[in-house]
């Protein structure tokens, strides 16, 4: 027999707000399935005729009354009351203040919770099975899989290996900015070549100078070597070059690193076909060195510093030091800070990309920790300080949210050891580091039977 578990999941009807809480006639609470013997399984998972659709600590709901159809006979199941608006921010507010408990939790006995929840699952399994959305009765009763998740091991069954397998993806696009092409461009063309993929690189179009030099030195390796010069290649070019990359299928990972902008719209462009990028974008270190450097990339860069300077002056910050062009060629300008603002000002949380230094006083550890997370960018961070706890802390789950978190040393550059990139508006993506090879490289997961029998998967058997 086989049961239709998507008949009470997925047919539903929007129904008008009710004017007071589940004003409904006892007639029409007759006609729901739930009342009907047949059904009575579903009052065992704790579901009644009219059902709240909220839950984060308590059950609730202020919005759309929802009624479930059976798509086997069109028959009403219950209803359910959807969230508000309202509701949605109430429950993340408290998810994110029960976060601040459960990560203090040691990790066994999260492991020790995740159990729990896998054992009281499966008590319900048959009945789970006959609600959970796309399966039948018959294949693991619907929820194997979570079941399987709650054991927290992976093992083969008898006569059967499992392994996974990594493959390269083929061609990795590189796209760099002009800030430290060349050190981007070797963190991803080297991995990627070591896991068997040929690479694509398009520089910024103001460092195409160090491109061509760079890919000469490649080039005559790979000649030495009688190997095919594609296998590292190069094209120059502005953003047209850039956009056919990124919705190029057959460029199979693009690596781009840039501003945030630019990189929500190739985040996009690449989505659009399924792609797979790795994105560096903003940073906003928390901590900026202004003893040794260079000048800035370009006058456009200058008059960019020049805006910042003038939009903390507006926003109440005082310029105590520097804040102005050096009289001299090129693009210098003065390492300058800025005192007064408040944490929260705009020009604060904005990537300038020039030598602009905000100094902040702050209260307490916890205060500062979250002017530290505030802003949209998590690339680099860092504290100073000899208080060993405050140190972990500082690392810890109510720490940094930044990819780069340091103690006692700039935030400036980074390990070369180290998985290089951030959170948040810095796209998440990361370069080397120890498992950074697998962004370069497929995976398939192969379950080999070398017995007799043919099993099917997680042990189910047909009756």
């Amino acid at each position: 027999m086989w049961r239709l578990s998507r008949a009470l999941c997925v047919h539903a009807a929007k129904t008008s707000k009710l004017p007071g809480p589940w004003s409904r006639p006892a007639a029409f609470m007759s006609t729901l399935l739930i009342n009907q013997p047949q059904y009575a399984w579903l009052k065992e998972l704790g579901l009644r005729e009219e059902n709240e659709g909220v839950y984060n600590g308590s059950w609730g709901g202020r919005g759309e009354v929802i009624t479930t159809y059976c798509p086997a006979n069109n028959e009403p199941i219950a209803r359910v009351r959807q969230a508000s608006v309202a509701d949605y921010e109430e429950t993340v507010k408290k998810a994110k203040e029960a976060w601040k408990i459960w990560a203090d939790i040691p990790a066994p006995k999260r492991g020790e919770i995740v159990r729990q929840i896998g054992d009281a699952l499966r008590e319900k399994i048959q009945v789970l099975g006959s609600l959970d959305v796309g399966h039948v009765t018959g294949i693991g009763e619907g929820l194997q899989e979570k079941v399987t998740c709650c054991i927290l091991f992976l093992f083969s069954g008898p006569g059967h290996a499992l392994i996974e397998q990594w493959n390269p993806v083929g061609l990795v696009g590189i796209i760099t900015a002009f800030n430290f092409p060349v050190a981007v461009y070797g963190w991803n063309n080297a991995i990627a070549m070591i896991c068997g993929n040929v690479c694509l690189w398009k520089g910024a179009p103001t460092t195409s100078l160090i491109s061509v030099a760079v890919t000469k030195i490649i080039a005559k390796v790979l000649e030495d070597n009688k190997l095919p010069g594609a296998i590292c290649s190069l094209t120059c070019g502005g953003a047209d070059i850039g956009t056919a990359m990124a919705k190029d299928e057959r460029v199979n990972l693009l690596s781009f690193t840039g501003s945030t902008q630019v990189g929500k719209q190739v985040a996009l462009m690449v989505q659009e076909r399924f792609g797979r990028s790795l994105l560096e974008l903003g940073g906003n270190n928390a901590i900026i060195a202004n003893v040794l450097y260079g000048p800035l990339h370009t006058k456009q860069s200058v008059s960019m510093f020049l805006g910042a300077v003038e939009e903390a002056k507006k926003e109440g910050g005082t310029v105590v030091y520097g804040g102005k062009v050096m009289d001299r060629p090129g693009n210098y300008v003065e390492p300058t800070i800025v005192i007064g603002l408040a944490h929260d000002a705009s020009i604060a949380h904005t990537e300038t990309f020039a030598p602009i230094l905000y100094v902040f006083k702050f209260k307490n550890e916890e205060e500062v920790f979250a002017w530290n997370n505030e802003v949209k960018q998590g690339l680099s961070s860092s504290i100073f300080t000899k208080d060993l706890g405050r140190i972990f802390r500082w690392l810890g789950p109510k720490g940094s949210d930044c990819g780069i978190v340091n103690v006692n040393i700039p935030t400036s550059g980074a390990e070369i050891g180290g998985a290089f990139g951030g959170e948040k508006h810095t796209g998440g993506g990361r370069e080397s580091g120890s498992d950074a090879w697998k962004h370069y490289m497929r995976r398939s997961t192969c379950t080999i039977n070398y017995s007799k029998d043919l099993p099917l998967a997680q042990g189910i058997k047909f009756q």
